[in-house]
């Protein structure tokens, strides 16, 4: 492991979401259900663990009653300089579908050129580069 690797709990959305940002960012997804890991606190369909991996990893699962789905305040998910820029312009435009810009991508006063998404399931993603040195 690289480092921290955020897991969401989604309020029963996590088969759609993971499904979503693999088609995003590409990668191996795995899905197991409530039912595969022999859970009986939801349904046996939903999702009791699910990773994407590859050059965006992320875990998630389906929230259990009495488990806080997510809600993010005060955090961004960074892919600051996570691929080249035409990459990163892609992945912003595909995470803004169905979802909302908060900061379109543009140069900043201090060489950078990012911006700022909310996806459709609720995480906000600051997706840019560092502007090359002249």
């Amino acid at each position: 492991m690289k480092g921290p690797q955020l897991y969401v709990l989604f309020p029963g959305t996590a088969r759609e979401a993971l499904n979503f940002y693999a088609g995003v960012f590409g990668g191996d997804l795995a899905l197991y259900s409530y039912a595969e890991f022999n859970r009986s606190d939801g349904p046996p369909t939903a999702i009791a663990h699910g990773m994407l991996s590859g050059d965006v990893t992320l875990g998630a699962a389906d929230a259990a009653p009495g488990e806080n789905p997510v809600q993010i305040q005060g955090a961004m998910l960074s892919l600051l300089g996570a691929a080249e820029p035409p990459v990163l312009y892609g992945w912003f435009e595909a995470l803004a579908e169905g979802g909302r810009v908060l900061d379109p991508p543009a140069a900043k006063p201090w060489g950078a050129c990012d911006g700022q998404v909310l996806d459709r399931f609720g995480l906000i993603w600051l997706i840019g580069y560092e502007q090359p040195s002249q």
